[in-house]
């Protein structure tokens, strides 16, 4: 999962595209990289950090001259964490592309021995985002135009479409003539843009999420559609077209459950409403199924869990409580390597507020779990802090398959629901009960704030792929994304910025 944005504007976008980078830094906390362009240069910085840490002293961004670009925030998924695969990406041929991507492409082994053997492109990272740069750079070089035009762009999308498998959303820079933002045919990734009145003329803004637009003074205009493309022009003249032959809506359930923030509208669905829905739903269940329950205290493991816990509260009529203070310097704990590093960061990242859990039933909610290190850690610290009893409810099903799509959930074996019954996934956690929402009661929560949307991305909860991926993928990702082989792409990271130093 990565945060884009793009801006085509009247003034200097130095500023607007850091400011909005760090509005989507949840997106992203790995790398982070922006480049502009004044119409004839491109000036480009990226860097392993947040975004404040890549663009810190004032001359990295005076660097950043011109009224057009973009950015990104880097969350690695089966790739390296080297400072190589930062975004943008830039590629000379043809007219100078920038690219910055969100999601993963399934094919990416394939292309890459295509672009090599038939295009004779050559690709220097592991980053399927690069893969995905030379494929939009190549479909655009057989268009054979001096200038290009808004049809050369849409064909060039088209043949992307044709070519690429998985999820991608795309925001991309030709160096003199403008911004290109496209999702893929499922629209899987979020991509949005709005507009914005000044003196000069109107500015266009894209970005994964409709805060990064808001919080700009951007008005938002729509969604991008699954398969279609927009080009912005540098003097602000707008194109948009569908470029796939069969488009269909299977934006990804995990946006609103987890990634998104909670002021965001997604596909046209208020994610703080989406997540109320779910703990509402969720209080549901445990008023069908548990009529005589003893539930004292629910406490939100923070921070996503927070709205569909104070919903379950209400709902069930029990009291709410903040039963956690959270350290916010330490990073998400499902996409660190090994065991025993994310079991450390569970201890520094939250500490318990005993008063709130001795004596008490508590009832802890949390967006979801992965791999369930976190959780179990986090029943034990209940436990020590006085619990009498310690529940557990997910605000999502069980997590039984790894994401392909720009999530780094881990290999199949590493996900403590995978084979394994509610019954035992609870024995594992150590909870005295366990409550996981149901996939129907979830997508709900989503299409009652947009009934258009009727399909989702739910491959993670239910195995079933939209693109259908074969076994020799799965053999593939299960390999890169073993946890022994993460530790040797860390270390050959950290050598790399050795280097770079």
């Amino acid at each position: 999962m990565c945060g884009i944005i793009g801006i085509v504007s009247h003034s200097a976008v130095n500023q607007e595209l850091y400011d909005g980078l760090t509005v989507l830094q949840h997106r992203g906390q790995d790398a982070a990289g922006i480049v502009t362009s004044d119409g004839r240069h491109l000036c480009l910085r990226r860097k392993n950090g947040l975004v404040k840490e890549a663009f810190r002293t004032s001359s990295h961004m005076r660097k950043l001259k011109g009224k057009m670009g973009i950015g990104h925030v880097r969350y690695p998924t089966a790739g390296s964490s080297s400072q190589a695969e930062a975004q943008p990406f830039y590629v000379n041929s043809p007219y100078g592309i920038s690219l910055a991507h969100n999601g993963n492409l399934t094919n990416s082994s394939s292309l890459q021995r295509e672009l090599f053997e038939q295009d004779r492109r050559q690709i220097n990272t592991e980053s399927d985002s690069e893969v995905l740069l030379n494929i939009f750079a190549q479909e655009l070089h057989h268009q054979n135009s001096y200038r290009v035009t808004p049809d050369d762009i849409f064909k060039a999308v088209a043949g992307v479409h044709k070519r690429c498998k998985g999820a991608y959303a795309v925001v991309a820079m030709i160096t003199r003539d403008g911004i290109v933002g496209f999702r893929d045919p499922h629209g899987i990734r979020p991509l949005i843009y709005g507009a914005r009145k000044t003196e000069g003329g109107i500015d266009y803004m894209l970005a994964s999420e409709s805060t990064s637009l808001v919080t700009q003074g951007y008005e938002v205009v729509r969604d991008i559609m699954p398969g279609e493309a927009i080009y912005i022009t540098h003097d602000g003249e707008v194109h948009t077209k569908q470029c796939a032959e069969n488009p269909t809506y299977n934006t990804c359930l995990f946006e609103y459950v987890y990634f998104a923030r909670p002021d965001s509208v997604i596909d046209n669905v208020f994610v703080h409403k989406a997540r109320m829905r779910m703990g509402h739903k969720l209080a549901e269940k445990v008023q069908n199924e548990w009529k005589d329950h003893d539930i004292d205290v629910v406490i939100p493991i923070p921070d996503t869990s927070r709205t569909s816990a104070l919903e379950m509260a209400m709902t069930l009529g029990v009291s709410y409580r903040e039963g956690f203070i959270k350290n916010r310097y330490i990073g998400r704990t499902f996409i660190m390597p090994g065991q025993k590093q994310r079991k450390k960061s569970v201890r520094q990242k939250l500490n318990p507020i005993d008063l709130e859990f001795k004596g008490k039933n508590v009832m802890l909610v949390d967006d979801s779990i992965v791999r369930g290190t976190t959780s179990k850690e986090i029943v034990q610290m209940v436990r020590d802090s006085g619990a009498k009893k310690v529940y557990f409810a997910s605000a999502s099903p069980p997590v039984r398959y790894p994401n392909i799509y720009g999530i780094d959930m881990p290999a199949a074996n590493e996900l403590i629901a995978h084979d394994r019954t509610e019954g035992e996934i609870a024995e594992l956690m150590g909870v005295d009960r366990l409550i996981y929402q149901d996939l129907n009661d979830l997508k709900d929560s989503i299409t009652e704030g947009n009934n258009e949307l009727v399909e989702f991305d739910c491959s993670v909860f239910n195995g079933e792929y939209i693109t259908g991926e074969n076994k020799a993928y799965f053999d593939e990702l299960q390999q890169k994304r073993a946890d022994s082989s993460k530790k040797k792409k860390n270390k050959r990271a950290a050598v790399d910025m050795c280097n770079s130093q």
